[in-house]
């Protein structure tokens, strides 16, 4: 069972995702900063108040605190436009990637610009000839073939 845990601990995906929500924590702290010390000043400028998280209503006992919202939504929208920037220009760098052409990557080789690629075992992969010629007429003929079905001679074995 312990073996089993630590197989699916270790994965790739689980370990990608882990450095993924602690990068995520630490890129909070920095967006929490950027609205609390940046933005909210600004809008402060406009609207005459900075902190927002202390509006609220209260309405018999209950106390109904909008201000936090307001100041949640604004650290959400921040956040969710910084990641889409991030995705949209991955996608753009991802697409020059794979518009590079076989000779530019040769040339980027030849020039020590970036690492010879391994082949692939497919491409080693020798294709064994399917047909031959017959000695007599050299006409193209299945390897398999013993006479010739143009000059009907009879083909030797190899």
């Amino acid at each position: 069972m312990w073996k089993e845990f630590k197989e699916f601990a270790l994965k790739g995906n689980i370990m990608d995702l882990a450095v993924g929500v602690i990068i995520g924590g630490a890129f909070q702290s920095i967006v929490k900063s950027l609205v609390d010390d940046i933005i909210m000043p600004i809008v402060a400028i406009f609207t005459g108040k900075v902190d927002y998280s202390e509006l609220s209503i209260t309405i018999g006992q209950s106390s109904i605190r909008y201000g936090s919202f307001i100041t949640a939504v604004i650290n959400f929208l921040i956040i969710a436009i910084s990641v889409f920037l991030l995705v949209r220009y991955i996608n753009k760098l991802n697409k020059k990637l794979e518009a590079i052409t076989e000779e530019e990557i040769k040339k980027l080789e030849k020039k020590g610009k970036i690492k010879k690629r391994k082949k692939d075992k497919e491409q080693e992969v020798v294709e064994e000839p399917t047909t031959k010629l017959c000695p007599y007429c050299f006409t193209e003929i299945s390897i398999k073939a013993t006479r010739c079905p143009h000059c009907t001679s009879e083909l030797e074995e190899k």
